[in-house]
C-alpha cells in the first residue's frame, strides 16, 4: 500500500464538536509500510534504547542501523512564500489542502504559494502552514524514494513540527493533527497579545552563561516595575545556540548589553510572542480542551519529544507532553543527541528533514557531523524540469 492511499476519506468520530463536520475528511496521513505489514522494530533508533515491550506480531527482521532512516520536521519560522509549489502531484497532498480549506476556513495553498508573506509569518497562519507543506514533503519523498518511508524508524518536530512527526507516525490522524494545530496557533497568538514579548536568537562565546545573562535581564526588568518578569533560554539548539525569550524590556537588556554577556550575535526572530515560557499559559487550556476530544495513538515509531528529548510512551503520554511544550523550553540539542548516540563503529542513520527551511539540517551540522553525513534536506518547492 503506498504512502499516499493512507489518506482515506471517509470518518472517524471525535468527541470535539467542532469536528463534526469534519468526520467525512479523512482517517488520516499514517506511516506506514509500503506492504502493509506492521511497522517496523524501532530497535535500530539508537545504541541505548530504553526497555520497551514490542509486541511480538510487530517484530521485524533487524536491520542494519545504516539501512534505516529518521525523518525531522521543521517548526515555525522555516516558511516561506511559494512553499508548495509543484507539489499537488505527489500522493495525497491535494486531498491535503482541500481538507485544510474545510478545516481552516481559507485557502492555504494560495497563502503558502502567493502570501502575502506578512499573512503568511502570522502565527495563526504559518503553524498550520509548516505543518501541512511538511507531511506534502513526505509525500515527495515517498515518491521519489519509497525505501525511506518503509525503513523510516524515528522522528522528531520541532515545536508545532511535532504535530507533523505524530500523524506521520500514525498517533493522530491528519484532520485531527491540523484542527489541533489550528487551536494551538490560535491560542498561542492570543496569549502573545496579553504581554509585549519575543524571541531573541543567540550564538555565545564558549564562556557565554545564558542563564546568569536571563536572571540579570529580570532584574532588569524588576528595576522598571515589571512583576514577575519572564525570559528564560526558550530553545536549546546546538553547543552556544540558544533562542531566549521573554519579555520585550528583557530581550532590549540582552543585545544592548550583548558584549559583556559574552553573546557573539543576537537576532530577533519575527514571531508574535515567547513561545515555549510561562507566558504561553493561557494557550494550555484551549490545546487541552482540543486534545481530550481527538483519537491519540501510541506512535507505530520512535517519536522523541521537545520536552525531554525522550520517546513517546502512550497516547496519555502524548497529550501530557504537548501541552507541557508549550510552556517548556524545546530541548532539540538533547533530541538529537537522544537519536543519534550510538557506539563506536555503528553506522548513522539516512535522515531526512521533510519541510520548508534547512534549520534543522544546521543544528545538526553543529551537534553531530558523522549523523549530517547521511542528511538530505526534501523540499517543498518543485521547479518544473523536476
Amino acid at each position: 500500500m503506498s504512502f499516499g492511499a493512507l489518506f482515506r476519506l471517509g470518518g472517524r468520530q471525535t468527541c470535539v464538536s467542532e469536528l463534526s463536520s469534519l468526520r467525512q475528511l479523512s482517517n488520516g496521513v499514517r506511516r506506514s509500510s509500503k506492504n502493509g505489514n506492521d511497522p517496523p522494530s524501532t530497535s535500530n533508533v539508537t545504541s541505548h534504547d530504553p526497555d520497551i515491550d514490542v509486541p511480538e506480531k510487530q517484530q521485524r527482521p533487524k536491520r542494519e542501523p545504516g539501512q534505516v532512516s529518521v525523518l525531522l520536521f521543521p517548526g515555525q519560522g522555516s516558511q516561506f512564500v511559494g512553499m508548495g509549489r509543484g507539489l499537488l502531484k505527489y500522493g495525497a497532498v491535494q486531498d491535503m489542502f482541500s481538507v485544510a480549506r474545510k478545516i481552516l476556513g481559507y485557502d492555504l495553498l494560495s497563502l503558502c504559494l502567493n502570501g502575502p508573506e506578512e499573512d503568511l509569518i502570522k502565527t495563526v497562519h504559518c503553524q498550520p502552514a509548516v505543518f501541512v507543506t511538511s507531511l506534502a514533503a513526505v509525500e515527495r519523498l515517498n515518491h521519489e524514494n519509497p525505501a525511506a518511508i518503509e525503513n523510516c524508524v524515528a522522528a522528531a518536530g520541532f515545536s508545532v513540527g511535532e504535530f507533523a512527526a505524530l500523524v506521520f507516525s500514525g498517533a493522530m490522524d491528519f484532520a485531527e493533527g491540523l484542527y489541533a494545530v489550528k487551536i494551538r496557533a490560535e491560542a498561542m497568538q492570543a496569549a502573545s497579545e496579553q504581554t509585549p514579548s519575543g524571541m531573541l536568537s543567540v550564538i555565545g562565546k564558549p564562556q557565554a552563561k545564558y542563564n546568569h545573562a536571563c536572571l540579570l535581564a529580570r532584574e532588569h526588568c524588576q528595576s522598571l516595575g515589571i512583576q514577575d518578569p519572564v525570559c528564560m533560554v526558550a530553545n536549546y539548539l546546538f553547543p552556544d545556540g540558544r533562542v531566549i525569550a521573554g519579555h520585550q524590556e528583557a530581550l532590549d537588556f540582552l543585545q544592548k548589553n550583548s558584549r559583556q554577556l559574552h553573546f557573539m550575535r543576537t537576532r530577533r526572530l519575527p514571531v508574535s510572542g515567547a513561545f515555549h515560557t510561562p507566558l504561553m499559559e493561557p494557550a494550555v487550556e484551549p490545546l487541552r480542551a482540543t486534545l481530550k476530544g481527538l483519537d491519540v495513538r501510541r506512535p507505530e515509531i520512535a517519536v522523541h519529544s521537545n520536552v525531554d528529548g525522550k520517546r513517546y510512551m502512550h497516547d496519555k503520554h502524548v497529550r501530557r507532553l504537548l501541552l507541557k511544550q508549550l510552556v517548556s523550553p524545546v530541548k532539540w540539542e538533547q533530541t538529537l543527541h537522544e537519536l543519534f548516540e550510538r557506539g563506536e563503529g555503528t553506522a548513522f542513520p539516512q535522515t531526512y528533514e521533510v519541510g520548508p527551511g534547512r534549520q534543522l539540517g544546521a543544528t545538526l551540522q553543529k551537534c553531530n557531523m558523522k549523523a549530517y553525513r547521511n542528511y538530505t534536506h526534501i523540499d517543498v518547492t518543485v521547479t518544473e524540469d523536476e
